[in-house]
């Protein structure tokens, strides 16, 4: 048989391969949704269990009898929202900030002294989002710095900013956002790897033990000669991983409270112990633990899941 060869390694569609600016995603738009409610939430990564289900997959081998799930724990403690962003062709047109702001919000972002904008001076804008920040001193994680985003708001103009009025300055909670057997798309950036070669980093297959001189490296470039310097296209070695990155339609199983049942002794694995509200995420999530994940409704729902979030028998601790 003839020997399998491919030449093109790693994806051109994750061009160029750099790494993430920050550490928590930037979500840059939101579903056009009628129901008038925030449309994202944000929660820190604990790791990964497994659950006993009862199948409830209407086309499944396994309907109704109890099978095990790989599950990803997401902590969820409340929002606070900072200020309204009015916008107009796509651009920040006024903000007003909240007069009641938490104090490690100075060590992020400078705060106004004096609130010099009302809500009622603005008039002429095409959208409203709220700047939001994360309660990270609520959790085990062990830091106060606070994480700063947008996220959007559901409904018509007007029902968009009775919604803003509300929780100027107040907590957002994750079941206000989020529903059980929902479809999440999740925006993250992966865990960072440091320097890795071409092997690891591209899947270049190895060369046998008689090659010449280097045994795991692209091999030769071949006619590529022309343009004086090595084409970016070639897989060499570099920093690897650290990329924003998006999940799409991943599924909620179960929004809770109670972290008796869950906590276990001695806390878990790079995380802690769970203190706030949580949710479990079928599969595996992107990011390493105590990584902050954006969570935002499906841009794109599939249409074969299931919707309706299925009973847990039992966990595994």
């Amino acid at each position: 048989m003839p020997r399998v060869r491919s030449p093109r390694r790693g994806s051109m569609q994750f061009w160029p391969r750099v790494r993430a600016k920050r550490e928590y995603a930037r979500i840059r738009s939101f579903p056009a949704v009628s129901e008038a409610k925030p449309l994202s939430f944000a929660g820190y990564k604990v790791g990964m269990t497994h659950i006993i289900i009862t199948d409830n997959r209407p086309n499944s081998i396994t309907k109704g009898e109890e099978i095990s799930f790989p599950v990803t724990l997401i902590e969820c403690p409340p929002l606070k929202t900072a200020s309204i962003r009015f916008y107009k062709n796509k651009k920040v047109l006024s903000e007003v900030f909240s007069e009641n702001l938490d104090k490690e919000l100075k060590r992020k972002i400078s705060i106004p002294k004096k609130i010099k904008k009302k809500i009622e001076d603005i008039q002429d804008y095409d959208d409203i989002r709220l700047l939001v920040y994360t309660q990270p001193k609520l959790t085990g994680i062990g830091k106060k710095k606070p994480e700063v985003f947008e996220i959007g708001l559901g409904g018509k103009k007007e029902e968009k900013l009775r919604i803003a009025k509300e929780k100027l300055g107040k907590e957002i909670a994750v079941n206000e956002v989020l529903l059980e057997g929902q479809q999440i798309d999740i925006h993250a950036v992966s865990k960072g790897k440091g320097f890795q070669g071409p092997v690891k980093r591209f899947g270049v297959s190895l060369r046998q033990h008689k090659s010449e001189k280097v045994k795991r490296g692209p091999g030769s470039l071949g006619p590529w000669i022309a343009q004086g310097h090595v084409m970016y296209r070639v897989a060499h070695a570099g920093k690897m991983g650290y990329h924003l990155r998006t999940e799409y339609n991943k599924q909620i199983l179960k929004i809770a409270n109670d972290t008796k049942d869950i906590n276990r002794n001695g806390g878990f694995l790079h995380y802690g112990n769970i203190k706030n509200q949580y949710i479990l995420v079928k599969g595996s999530v992107i990011g390493p633990a105590k990584r902050l994940l954006r969570l935002a409704l499906a841009m794109r729902p599939n249409k074969k899941i299931h919707s309706e979030a299925p009973v847990i028998q039992k966990k595994k601790k």
